[in-house]
């Protein structure tokens, strides 16, 4: 009886683990999220360029939403100049050829001239297109 209970119960905490645990695939779209930030803040404009869809569309905390040449030109121009982005929690689900990440984090930097720091709970939607991901949505919304 003894052995049984601790076969359920072992069985029952792998489940629980192993359902936690990211897969390759899920921690790679995790992964170029956070490079994605990165580059942001590093200004990689050819890198940024290559991973968003011609037709993405970021829509801010604030409601300002932003095209792929309005996201690169801002980042190059200053208008918008990310300096730290720190990501408290991420995952990533998968549904064929598209992965959804949902993450909350704290971002810093200057917008229009005016320094910014805001908790933000974001949106980023990614489609497999030939052998690579592209972000073709993005939305974040600040927390209290």
């Amino acid at each position: 009886m003894k052995k049984l209970i601790f076969s359920v119960v072992l069985m029952t905490w792998s489940a629980l683990v192993l359902a936690q645990t990211p897969s390759r695939q899920e921690q790679f779209i995790l992964d170029l999220s956070k490079k994605k930030f990165d580059w942001l803040i590093n200004k990689q404009y050819d890198s940024l360029t290559a991973l968003l869809d011609d037709k993405v569309q970021y829509i801010h905390s604030s409601g300002w939403t932003q095209n792929k040449k309005e996201i690169v030109d801002d980042i190059k121009s200053g208008k918008l100049n990310y300096q730290n982005v720190a990501i408290k929690e991420s995952q990533a689900r998968l549904y064929a050829s598209t992965a959804i990440v949902t993450g909350l984090g704290s971002f810093g930097g200057i917008g229009d001239g005016k320094p910014f720091s805001a908790e933000l709970r974001y949106t980023e939607v990614y489609v497999k297109t030939g052998n690579r991901w592209l972000l073709v949505s993005r939305h974040a919304n600040k927390m209290p």
